[in-house]
């Protein structure tokens, strides 16, 4: 029997989220399993794996070939290394001390890496957050411009009406007393 450790998807339509299973390679992706080895949830940002380390160890150790996505899952979270430093010490190139400190110098590794790279999208985040806020503010100062030059036509259009007004009753104030002189004579 050919044992693969590969993915059977479940989850809802557009929301995947699998179970890293230990199955026979002639069963259906989402069929009978022998083992659930861990869960991935690749919606979350990052990624969200729960492993269990030992049982994924083992099955490797026993033979199970990995699926091209499951190997890159076992490899983030170290499992393909430490199946190859438990190599080195069957081989006796090194004790179990020196594959427990070259594992956890790994360890720290991919988490400053992990780190990074989230303080790298973070910083890439809050700068295009920054640029978006410039530019709106840019687009908010031109509209306030232009709200403000269409106020000081209103404005001066309503200038000139009141000044035609006040001409065109000093006018007719103008032609009403000479208009009564005219009348008061004639009686």
């Amino acid at each position: 029997m050919a044992v693969k450790i590969r993915l059977a998807r479940h989850g809802r339509k557009a929301s995947p989220f699998y179970h890293i299973v230990a199955a026979d390679s002639r069963r259906s992706r989402d069929g009978k399993f022998i083992e659930k080895i861990g869960t991935y949830n690749p919606t979350t940002n990052p990624a969200t794996v729960e492993l269990n380390f030992d049982r994924a160890l083992y099955w490797l150790e026993v033979g199970a070939e990995a699926t091209d996505t499951a190997r890159s899952i076992l490899k983030h979270e170290g499992v393909l290394y430490m199946k190859h430093l438990k190599g080195g010490v069957k081989k006796g190139a090194f004790d179990e001390k020196a594959l427990e400190a070259k594992f956890q110098a790994y360890k720290d590794a991919q988490t400053k890496k992990a780190e990074a790279e989230a303080k790298k999208t973070k910083s890439n985040a809050e700068a295009v957050a920054k640029k978006k806020l410039e530019e709106e503010l840019e687009i908010n100062k031109q509209r306030e411009a232009k709200i403000a030059e269409k106020n000081a036509a209103l404005a001066a259009a309503e200038e000139a009406k009141k000044a035609e007004e006040a001409a065109a009753a000093a006018e007719s104030a103008e032609e009403a007393p000479a208009a009564e002189a005219t009348e008061t004579p004639a009686e």
